[in-house]
């Protein structure tokens, strides 16, 4: 009797609580969990059931946010002599509203797809430091690969440099080398320190799969580095990957002008979260210059309770008027973001959507799975990057007006779990640059059949029904 009580308590206390503020899809699922399993269910929300930081965290980002705001406060959402494509001023202001950030100048040097060209390009940056290096990973490994640019970093704090380095606890703490590397860091007079670490013995603890994302590197304020690509061997150096002959394909790009400030902000905002050290007089004034491409940096996180990647991506991905090309290695859409791509679709938008033909995780591989049929129906044209590789590129580009490139996926977990940044850049030669990336891929992949995806197992269907579920927690 007691048992029943305690039982039916639990299910009625889920079921007036859990929905507040959260998606319909991550309600159900959690309530159904509960239902299932109240106790465990109970003990896991409680565990992972809240999907924003508190606390001191929130607060910092409040004062972040206060700060840019003030900083930038002179200066227009869009930069003066900006020609924008019709309807793009409205998805800067949103930006804009949701992170504090305007849209500024920068110049794209170059994509890189190449995994050793960036390595190589990142670390001749750093050689060519005079004042100070930010680099922030969310996996960050001394390998072969990296060897070089951890050295440079050595070489820089011997000519004077200030090198700061920040990376994610548990995105790194796994791969070889992990207690090495923090040594010779310390050993070379690197400033480093762990992003959302979880140590409970040392007091520090929160939701565990609450992580920073990010990644990034600043140069003197002159030259930066954002994308997809982490610091370690393509090949994460793990032996499953090197028994297949996994490798990761990903993309960075390379910036420089006022975009930089944004960049530094972000790190700024970061660093202090970690240490609560202010590096304000240190991040650029925000400024304008006419000549350079329209640029604007959009931060996310569970610091921000407005998901501001989500927004931003559907609401483009809505101005679609002719093609819509999308890379994301983990493809497991938010409602709003599932029915903006497949309403595209039945307008006549060309849509495409390049994944890996083999991910690299069971759940996310098939949670990706479960949303094809739909997606093929909508007219969505579905190309698999050959497997082996992980395809880990994420960008997409609007008709010829806009594109977004960054370390958000187009998941759950980055829409609301990971702190991510994502750049949008409307110039032509900058959109164009995203597509011929599109282009090679497409070179390279097989297209996915409705034809071949209805013959699938019914085994394989009840797979990803259920892990489509489990992606829903959150």
């Amino acid at each position: 009797m007691v048992v029943s009580i305690i039982d039916l308590a639990i299910k009625a206390v889920a079921v007036a609580t859990i929905p507040h503020n959260r998606r319909p899809s991550s309600s159900v699922a959690w309530l159904l969990l509960i239902i299932i399993t109240p106790l465990l269910g109970l003990v896991i929300f409680f565990v992972i059931g809240s999907p924003f930081v508190r606390g001191r965290r929130y607060a910092v980002q409040e004062r972040a946010d206060r700060a840019i705001t003030s900083r930038a406060v002179s200066l227009p959402d869009v930069p003066d002599g900006a020609d924008l494509p019709d309807g793009l001023d409205s998805v800067v202001r949103l930006n804009r509203q949701l992170t504090s950030m305007p849209m500024l100048g920068g110049t794209s040097h170059g994509l890189f797809g190449d995994y050793t060209a960036s390595l190589a390009a990142m670390t001749a940056a750093v050689r060519a430091a005079q004042h100070r290096v930010h680099l922030e990973m969310y996996i960050l490994a001394r390998d072969a690969a990296t060897e070089e640019f951890f050295e440079a970093m050595a070489d820089a704090v011997r000519r004077g440099v200030v090198v700061r380095v920040l990376y994610d606890h548990i995105g790194s703490r796994k791969y070889p080398g992990f207690k090495q590397m923090n040594q010779t860091m310390t050993r070379d007079g690197i400033q480093w320190h762990q992003m959302m670490p979880i140590k409970p013995l040392q007091g520090r603890w929160r939701r565990p799969d609450l992580r920073n994302h990010r990644k990034l590197l600043v140069v003197d304020s002159r030259v930066a580095f954002m994308g997809s690509q982490n610091l370690i061997d393509s090949s994460y150096l793990m032996p499953a990957n090197l028994r297949i002959g996994r490798h990761w394909l990903d993309l960075n790009i390379q910036l420089s002008g006022p975009i930089i400030s944004s960049l530094e902000a972000v790190f700024a905002l970061d660093w202090m979260s970690e240490t609560g050290e202010s590096l304000a007089d240190e991040v650029a004034q925000p400024e304008v210059d006419e000549g350079d491409q329209p640029l604007q940096l959009v931060p996310s996180g569970p610091g921000y309770r407005t998901m501001p990647n989500l927004r931003l991506f559907t609401a483009l991905i809505h101005r679609a008027q002719h093609r819509l090309s999308i890379t994301s290695p983990y493809f497991v859409p938010e409602e709003s973001l599932l029915e903006a791509v497949t309403t595209a679709a039945y307008r006549g938008v060309e849509v495409e959507l390049f994944v890996s033909e083999g991910a690299d995780q069971f759940v996310v591989q098939h949670a990706q799975a479960s949303y094809y049929q739909g997606l093929l129906e909508a007219g969505v044209r579905i190309y698999l990057y050959p497997k082996p590789t992980v395809l880990h590129a994420k960008f997409f580009t609007v008709d010829d007006v806009a594109g977004v490139i960054g370390s958000s996926n187009m998941d759950y977990r980055s829409f609301g779990l990971d702190y991510e940044i994502s750049l949008l850049g409307t110039a032509p030669e900058f959109v164009a640059d995203l597509q011929r990336i599109a282009d090679g891929y497409r070179r390279v992949c097989r297209e996915l059949t409705a034809e071949e995806w209805s013959a699938r197992s019914p085994g394989l269907r009840y797979v990803e029904n259920v892990t489509r579920l489990m992606a829903a927690l959150q």
